[in-house]
């Protein structure tokens, strides 16, 4: 019997059967030990530690063909899925290697990552609390559990857990950047710097946790660091993810000290690099925009005005990532009814959703409603003070500003606009834990902007006075001024603590979340001028845009380049 996993399997179900679940959940994890010696299972479990998807696949496809019940090969087929972002195939196939062996951790905790990375929070941290009666103090299940954490905003509970953790495994470099991610978020800045600066000393060529660091914004990375940077980038064999994090972070410290022309090659190295990895088409963002145009004409939002579902607790705010809309936030949050949240993935899921319903133009009322409530439903989780409003800050909403218009017909937009020179460049100095893939290029990025002012253009004259526009330079220049615009716009009440945002104690979840604990100042006006004879692919692509700014440039002005 040893050694032969599906005598073994076949052995563990009936145990099943008989009610002998001690004997049955032993069986089946030497069923999966069994497994994981088959020489096909380990040339695929090689090709996956190598990322050789394309070999990984027909050995594991060809291995379930032969023995569908593998669960070892279930699992690792999942992982495939995983990679490539199709979380709901994974999901799938990690709740068949669950429902197989339900004592095999390894599989569940790769089902509550994959739960985590679609954002269903409640179920991730349901399997979790399997886990942990299962297996209790486990490291890796505790790390995982922060994550999800944080994720909801409990960061106290997230930061206990990360401390837990690093009692045990003190030489983990990204563990220690963790834990400095979440003492960044609840406002604790020097804490997070003593936990950045230990990662490193553990291994300084971690790019990541150099980019955490500059990526504090209000924190100058010293000569000593910046030596440091450019030794990592010697180092030999350094991963592209290392030397691009590297790139952004020695450009951003040598910004600070005025080495302007060999911080701007760092920063087009980084995104040189990022670019090739994913691989972003503009045409593709031109031909969606042009799309949103096509469907959303003043005729078709008016025959559907009001068809959503009613409730008026969102308030959306997109635009530009870098655009000011993290200070929009802190604004906001800081007013007795309106609850600050992150920048949700909810809405581009249930767009995905709506299109397997049909057509945008079929859709009846009753389905706009219920898109609407399970967009609440879903959003729920992140709502902890229970107050009438609640911000969704997704930036690359602005695409689907007519969709939100739809399922949500009371629900605020506010639009947060920025310099098209300043918002772009500091785009381009930014690099993002994920998506945002036109910001890796700046005649990409310049198109991007355009497309983004054109679409919103659009939206102004289709549904007149749904959307408020915030220009970041009015905002610095008349705060008070333009707070009493934006909430009287979202027929809310004055309130001073508006004025003195920057002494809130909130979580902030953002890139600029240092920035917004300062009073507002005109630091990041006019970033771009020493950049300015490099820009030249990005002022082309802004085209009229640029000359017409704050002012919209007239329709028939842009240019359709897809």
């Amino acid at each position: 019997m040893p050694g032969h996993p599906d005598l073994l399997r076949l052995l563990g179900r009936i145990h099943r059967a008989l009610g002998h679940e001690d004997a049955a959940e032993q069986t089946e994890l030497e069923a999966i030990r069994a497994s994981v010696a088959d020489p096909d299972l380990q040339k695929a479990a090689a090709a996956l530690v190598a990322n050789e998807l394309h070999v990984a696949e027909p050995l594991l496809r060809a291995r379930l063909k032969a023995s569908p019940l593998d669960v070892a090969a279930i699992r690792m087929m999942a992982e495939l899925a995983a990679r490539i972002g199709r979380y709901r195939d994974a999901e799938a196939l990690l709740r068949r290697a669950v429902e197989l062996a339900p004592g095999f951790t390894a599989a569940r905790a790769n089902l509550a990552t994959v739960l985590h990375r679609q954002n269903r929070t409640t179920e991730a941290l349901a399997e979790l609390d399997r886990l942990s009666a299962r297996d209790p103090g486990n490291a890796a299940h505790a790390t995982l559990r922060a994550a999800v954490l944080g994720r909801i905003g409990d960061y106290e509970e997230a930061i206990a857990l990360y401390r837990d953790v690093l009692a045990q495994r003190a030489d983990q470099p990204k563990l220690w950047m963790s834990f400095g991610h979440a003492l960044k978020t609840v406002g604790r800045q020097d804490e997070a710097i003593v936990a950045y600066r230990q990662g490193l000393a553990i291994d300084p060529t971690v790019g990541e946790i150099w980019w955490s660091l500059a990526n504090l914004k209000t924190v100058a990375l010293a000569a000593e660091d910046r030596d440091a940077m450019k030794r990592a980038l010697l180092t030999p064999g350094l991963a592209d993810d290392d030397r691009l994090h590297l790139d952004f972070a020695l450009g951003k410290a040598l910004d600070d000290c005025g080495e302007h022309g060999e911080a701007f090659a760092h920063f087009a190295s980084g995104n040189a690099i990022r670019r090739a990895q994913i691989g972003y088409d503009p045409d593709e963002t031109s031909r969606q925009v042009d799309t949103a145009i096509t469907h959303f004409t003043p005729d078709f939002l008016a025959a559907r005005a009001g068809q959503g579902c009613p409730a008026p607790d969102p308030i959306f705010i997109l635009g530009m990532p870098r655009a000011g809309s993290t200070l929009i936030e802190q604004i906001l949050a800081c007013h007795s009814q309106v609850e600050g949240t992150m920048e949700l993935p909810d809405i581009p899921r249930l767009l995905a959703k709506a299109g397997t319903l049909g057509r945008l133009e079929q859709l009846t009322p009753e389905q706009l409603a219920m898109l609407g409530r399970d967009y609440l439903d879903a959003t729920r989780v992140q709502r902890r003070e229970h107050k009438p409003f609640f911000i969704d800050k997704l930036p690359n909403n602005w695409l689907h500003a007519g969709f939100i218009a739809l399922i949500l017909p009371n629900a605020r937009i506010i639009d947060a606009r920025r310099h098209p020179l300043d918002c772009c460049f500091s785009n381009f100095r930014q690099h993002f834990a994920r998506g945002q893939g036109f910001s890796y290029g700046l005649e990409d990025m310049g198109r991007y902007y355009a497309d983004y002012v054109r679409l919103m253009a659009h939206f102004d004259a289709a549904m007149p006075g749904k959307v408020h526009r915030v220009i970041h330079e009015r905002l610095i220049d008349n705060p008070e001024g333009e707070v009493r615009a934006l909430l009287d716009a979202l027929g809310l009440p004055f309130e001073q603590a508006c004025l003195d945002f920057h002494q809130s104690g909130r979580a902030v979840r953002t890139a600029s979340s240092e920035q917004v604990r300062r009073p507002i100042n005109r630091d990041g006006v006019g970033q771009w001028r020493p950049y300015d004879a490099m820009l030249g692919p990005l002022r082309d692509a802004l085209g009229p845009v640029l000359d017409h700014y704050p002012e919209v440039p007239p329709l028939c002005s842009f240019r359709n380049t897809a």
